[in-house]
């Protein structure tokens, strides 16, 4: 592979930033392939347009002025899925119901990409080392690290009784990799997950006991509006297996481990 480029926001702010000093940033660079992995996890139902619809909007737009022979890639989100039934793994043909803005301006950004004939991933419940604490495996960790360093023998967070599919950030990489040097594409969008859900419960009691704290964990209030209404999420990973031979590479356990271990 060639050079791998980076813009800082210090170059262009995707979010705030014009198309023509997008187009530019892609000119200069003349690249083979872009990778777009931003995006808004909370906000106004505004920002979350702008964040995740309308930067997918001018990167369509940049690219074809800039770099037309280069292969576009976006980062989406299982938030687009929204409600499915308990039990079932959903894939990237099935029936898309999201329950707020964030689903709904993921879905349309992966529809401009996919009418383009630019590729998005459906990225699941991203873990690893650098974990924010907007979600709740980063909070787990921030709040455990405190309890650590206090000495307190408790935390509270929200409801764990959801089920998540969490999937490695290194794996998450691996998939962009195998999207951008693959011959060919055949799909306009491809599921990201471990292809296994479990209750978030199971993976702060993971968190904790990697941590060596053994405190009590309450649950109080209300998970957050993108996901709340959501009780059940896994991925169906079967067609990145059998269109670009991908495979998750780390089980939970190891996500959790290099997550505390960087964090």
């Amino acid at each position: 592979m060639g050079e791998l480029i980076c813009p800082g926001r210090d170059r262009h702010d995707l979010i705030g930033g014009d198309l023509a000093g997008l187009t530019a940033v892609v000119r200069a660079a003349s690249p083979d392939a872009v990778v777009s992995c931003v995006g808004a996890l909370g906000g106004s139902d505004e920002h979350l347009v702008r964040a995740n619809t309308l930067v997918a909007a001018k990167l369509l737009g940049a690219v074809a002025e800039a770099a037309p022979g280069a292969r576009l890639v976006r980062l989406g989100s299982a938030g687009e899925y929204g409600v499915v039934p308990a039990g079932q793994a959903v894939a990237e043909d099935d029936r898309l119901e999201p329950v707020g803005a964030y689903g709904v301006s993921h879905v349309a950004g992966t529809r401009l990409f996919a009418l383009a004939g630019a590729v998005s991933l459906r990225v699941f419940n991203p873990i690893g080392a650098g974990q924010p604490a907007e979600n709740v495996l980063g909070r787990a960790l921030q709040r455990i690290r405190e309890a650590q360093q206090t000495g307190s023998s408790e935390i509270t967070l929200g409801p764990l009784g959801a089920y998540r599919d969490f999937v490695d950030v290194r794996d998450v990489a691996s998939m962009i990799r195998a999207v951008v040097t693959a011959a060919e594409v055949p799909s306009r969008i491809y599921n990201c997950g471990s292809g296994r859900a479990v209750t978030v419960r199971d993976a702060v009691g993971l968190l904790a006991a990697q941590a060596g704290w053994s405190g009590a964990i309450h649950e109080a209030g209300t998970g957050p509006q993108r996901s709340a209404a959501v009780n059940w999420i896994q991925a169906d990973i079967s067609r990145a297996a059998a269109e670009l031979g991908w495979h998750p590479a780390y089980d939970l356990a190891a996500s959790i481990k290099s997550m505390w271990a960087a964090g």
